[in-house]
């Protein structure tokens, strides 16, 4: 008889970038303890991305960790989103084109009320990750890489190597964070799909220098810099003393990411700036590309894969970091539900289900604004109808609006209303984002607060009671996506799994029946019906 070896870690992150930290916060707050192994000693002090979209806001605010992030940020209300001048110098002295920081619209604020003051450099977000993992007793194993990975049908064993050499470890599932050229994808044998590299190699300069006296109050989130001397793209880290620099590396002419020195790079820095003698503390160089790439697969037997290990999208319009936050926030709640037994192991099959067109539809949404930026940082009617007739979406709707489709869905309906009003994409529709209402002063997303929760009509007492009956939270809502009678039911991730427009004749039964459905458990009765659209008879839209 084979000896059956227990999992020593139920789950095991691998890398400990932002999504990663995400990923095992996200767990640890789910009742999950994870293990987090990442390659360096500690989080990266190099930013990279610095938009932190609004529905990477409010899983932040479900963490309880909005508030310190948004300390992190740097102020950009009423500040320039993007700048476009010779030098630093001469931008100071006004000689400058700007386009303001996107002020959210009214119907925004309606969709969602929590928002950054401006923007977050990774490094700044990965700190206020850390540490609040840290204050939880989290495993995190810094200077870890992983150097083997097999899977069986009851667990998967990886082997590591640390500062204390190499060891083994048993885990229930894995997810892979550990970025673009993610060791464990490679070893799964997944391959990729893509336009891939995109444009020419780039050099990020992260450096100190007190820019203060030449900016002149002037704030901004990006500068394009056009000085022949030292043309690139100037990024706010903190806007006063720290800053990122991303500069072409001519590979047509010879250049090497090696030749780009802490000396080089300073002199390119003080070239931007205007200023010969500004005194320039070079952190770190960084060799990057713009790259699109879709993984052919998002997860393999008790493997899982997010972020960059998943998807690299191409930069423009802030969607790489977001989407990644949003894949740990999918799989976080469902890696949990199976390990506690609360949910059959064929919902984690819905990871992939719900997230590989979610991150297609991200990437194209990507590639389609590069050839016209307008087409992202374009306002009024006629920057409308420019997107309109390049099938591009609205930022918010790419952020908040898009859907799941899924068995962890009942009655998905996926086609979007809208990719233009983020207000009228977020209908309540079963896998869209619950509409954000208030309910005594308090948010709808509030409300879910990472559990399943029932959201009933004006007259819903019988749903009310029901809730009461399987144990599900519930609240009272007055709004125009949820009739008088009816009810929603919410994921822990804020997804809506079902929507029922009037009453059923056994409430409770009928909450049960759509629980054990959506979380794949085995139905305790066998003649128990599904809640189909075609044998239900009482939800939809």
């Amino acid at each position: 008889m084979t000896e059956t070896t227990y999992p020593e870690v139920p789950v095991l992150v691998v890398g400990g970038g932002s999504v990663g930290l995400l990923t095992a916060a996200l767990l640890a707050h789910h009742g999950v303890p994870p293990v987090l192994v990442e390659r360096r000693s500690g989080p990266s002090v190099h930013p990279r991305a610095t938009g932190i979209g609004s529905r990477s806001v409010e899983i932040l605010r479900e963490l309880g960790l909005d508030t310190a992030v948004d300390a992190a940020a740097v102020d950009l209300r009423g500040a320039a989103g993007k700048a476009v001048a010779r030098t630093v110098v001469e931008m100071g002295a006004g000689d400058v084109v700007t386009v303001p920081m996107p002020a959210p619209s009214a119907d925004e604020v309606e969709t969602t009320p929590f928002r950054l003051r401006g923007v977050c450099a990774q490094d700044r977000l990965d700190a206020v990750v850390a540490a609040d993992l840290a204050r939880r007793g989290a495993d995190l194993r810094w200077s870890t890489r992983l150097v083997g990975i097999a899977q069986d049908a009851d667990g998967v064993d990886v082997e590591l190597e640390g500062p204390d050499g190499r060891y083994s470890l048993r885990c229930a599932r894995v997810v892979a964070a550990d970025g673009a050229h993610s060791a464990v994808r490679s070893a799964l044998g997944i391959g990729s799909s893509g336009a891939g590299d995109l444009g020419k190699s780039m050099i990020n300069i992260l450096f100190r220098a007190d820019l203060r006296s030449h900016l002149r109050g002037m704030s901004f989130g990006t500068c394009t810099i056009t000085t022949p001397e030292a043309p690139g793209l100037l990024v706010t880290v903190d806007g006063e003393t720290n800053w990122v620099f991303h500069v072409t590396c001519a590979a047509d002419k010879g250049e090497r990411p090696e030749d780009f020195t802490h000396e080089r790079c300073a002199a390119v820095v003080r070239a931007a700036v205007g200023d010969p003698h500004l005194d320039v503390e070079v952190r770190s160089v960084l060799p990057w590309r713009p790259r699109s790439s879709l993984a052919d697969r998002f997860a393999v037997g008790r493997v899982f894969l997010v972020g960059d290990a998943a998807h690299t999208v191409a930069p423009l319009g802030a969607f790489g970091l977001n989407t990644g936050v949003a894949d740990a926030h999918n799989l976080a709640w469902k890696l949990a539900a199976v390990h506690k037994g609360e949910a059959g192991a064929g919902l984690l099959d819905t990871y992939a289900q719900e997230r590989e067109p979610v991150a297609a539809a991200t990437l194209d949404q990507a590639m389609r604004r590069i050839a016209d930026p307008q087409l992202h940082w374009g306002r009024g009617p006629e920057a409308d109808a420019a997107r309109m007739a390049a099938g591009v979406w609205a930022a918010p709707v790419v952020h908040l609006g898009q859907r799941y489709d899924s068995a962890a869905i009942i009655d998905p309906r996926p086609e979007l209303p809208s990719t233009v009003d983020l207000a009228v994409a977020l209908d309540g529709s079963p896998g869209s984002r619950v509409p954000h209402a208030r309910v005594d002063g308090v948010s709808t997303l509030d409300l879910v607060a990472s559990r399943w929760t029932l959201l009933v009509g004006t007259a819903g007492d019988q749903w009310l009671a029901a809730a009461a009956d399987v144990g599900l939270p519930a609240h009272r809502v007055s709004a125009s996506w949820l009739s008088d009678n009816g009810a929603l039911l919410v994921r822990p991730d804020a997804i809506v799994a079902m929507r029922v427009t009037a009453p059923a004749p056994e409430p409770a039964r009928f909450l049960a029946d759509a629980l054990d459905q959506v979380l794949a458990r085995p139905v305790a009765v066998p003649s128990r019906p599904r809640l189909l659209p075609e044998t239900s008879g009482t939800h939809g839209a």
